[in-house]
């Protein structure tokens, strides 16, 4: 906020002093040519008095186009100078065919009654300097603000200096005793006016009809193809508004990702656009996509969770190479009506197989999806121990696990459940380390009818790894 004021304190301040500058112009440039007689100084005493006003008009301009946005002008006020910019423009147009119109009149008459005053040529030399710094600053403040209406004001400015110079020559040339010079010269004058006119006011165009800044749109594109999870960008639009251009963009990412995924890509790509263009604003869409190399796994997985479901251990198959056969665990609430589960499956299984639309089969596992925040008490440490003896014993038997250790046991409403910890040589698959684990939870569950529930951990044996995190502290039965 405190920078926005700033950039606002600083165009007002030179717009400001671009009003007393166009000012004294004004009057030194009447004053001369009320003494002259020159048609080529009173265009430009007119040419700088439309410049008075348009400096006005820059100063108002400058003041509103910085306000914030608001609940009538969602994307700010910064278009008021471009509004001021058209309004230059054609104050513009007006002084140059009113010049033209009275030079051409001269010149068929084929009279000048100027009078070719040194006065004039000092005045004309006073405002060629001025224009020359004031078009300069203007034009270096426009550049780092942004600022339509101080651009206009420093062209506004450089056409008047190089009008002044014509005027200067055809002064000049009418001491020389060429009587018409002050007409050609009022022309060129004109000339100059028009063509300002014409590069402003095709700018200014542009801005109103939000014309995006030229190749600022294959930048976008760029950017977004690099930011890692965008598949492709489906919509952009882009509007300048003063110093910001504004940005919406719709890109597609894959489907299977997360929303925590999709919305750290969407602020990646914000913060990639930011970083190569700082004057942007950017609202990012992300459009999830189906995509060519997703496996049937994440199909099953995408349906499900758009579902709001919870299901896991997919399995998929291919039958004598001509159908799917897919089973997966389906969890439902634990009080949940079998009636009403088995829709729920029925319901995933249709969409399962609409997505897929080929010959399948579907087998729903239905269980009790686990309590969140459970209650629970710590079981007694004699109890602990008669539950690890249980494991330890099991793992003996069996051969395939080792060194129970980390056991802990929590009574619930649920019944007991169990946490343990057990070692595995580090060669073993996962798919071996989880029928070891199913083995011995299994075990526990048949040894003790109160265990509601056993989760195993397992480690590779004789494997050095991090200490554990702050919080996750064992109950010391290792």
């Amino acid at each position: 906020m405190t920078e926005a004021l700033s950039t606002t304190s600083i165009k007002a301040t030179v717009a400001f002093n671009s009003i007393l500058a166009s000012s004294a112009i004004t009057i030194l440039k009447f004053t001369a040519a009320l003494w002259t007689g020159s048609l080529g100084l009173l265009s430009d005493a007119i040419h700088s008095l439309l410049d008075v006003g348009a400096t006005l008009i820059t100063f108002f301009a400058v003041r509103v186009s910085d306000r914030p946005a608001d609940e009538e002008h969602n994307y700010g006020h910064a278009k008021i100078e471009s509004i001021a910019s058209l309004i230059e423009t054609g104050l513009l147009l007006v002084v140059s065919l009113g010049i033209i119109y009275e030079a051409i009149v001269r010149l068929i008459g084929g009279h000048s009654d100027v009078d070719a005053n040194p006065i004039a040529f000092v005045i004309l030399l006073i405002s060629i300097g001025v224009d020359w710094a004031r078009s300069h600053i203007l034009a270096k403040t426009a550049r780092e603000t942004k600022s339509a209406a101080l651009e206009a004001d420093a062209l506004h400015f450089a056409s008047d200096m190089w009008s002044s110079a014509c005027v200067f020559v055809g002064l000049g040339l009418v001491l020389l005793g060429w009587a018409t010079a002050d007409a050609f010269a009022a022309i060129i004058v004109s000339a100059f006016i028009a063509h300002a006119a014409w590069q402003l006011g095709r700018r200014t165009f542009n801005a109103l009809l939000d014309a995006a800044p030229q190749g600022a749109a294959d930048q976008v594109r760029r950017i977004a193809s690099q930011v890692s999870g965008v598949v492709a960008v489906e919509r952009l639009r882009m509007r300048p508004a003063g110093s910001v251009v504004f940005i919406d963009l719709e890109v597609a990412v894959s489907r299977t990702r997360s929303m925590e995924n999709i919305a750290d890509v969407k602020q990646s790509l914000i913060a990639a656009l930011r970083e190569a263009i700082p004057e942007a604003e950017a609202s990012v869409i992300a459009q999830p996509r189906a995509l060519d190399d997703e496996t049937i796994h994440d199909r099953v997985m995408v349906i499900a969770r758009n579902r709001a479901l919870a299901v896991h251990h997919v399995t998929v198959q291919q039958v004598d190479g001509q159908r799917l056969a897919i089973s997966l665990d389906l969890e439902v609430a634990g009080t949940m009506p079998l009636d009403e589960a088995h829709r729920v499956a029925t319901e995933l299984e249709n969409a399962i197989a609409l997505e897929l639309a080929t010959p399948l089969e579907i087998e729903t596992h239905i269980e009790p999806l686990q309590l969140d925040r459970l209650a629970g008490l710590d079981l007694p440490l004699d109890e602990t121990n008669d539950i690890l003896k249980i494991l330890a014993q099991a793992a003996d038997a069996r051969g395939r696990a080792y060194n129970v250790h980390n056991v802990r046991a929590r009574r619930t409403d649920d019944g007991i459940i169990v946490n343990f910890h057990c070692k595995l040589p580090p060669e073993t698959s996962v798919h071996d380390v989880h029928t070891a684990i199913d083995e011995l939870e299994r075990a526990l569950t048949a040894a003790r009818g109160d265990v509601r529930r056993a989760i195993g951990h397992a480690e590779p044996y004789g494997v050095a790894h991090p200490d554990r995190a702050p919080g996750l502290a064992s109950n010391g039965l290792d």
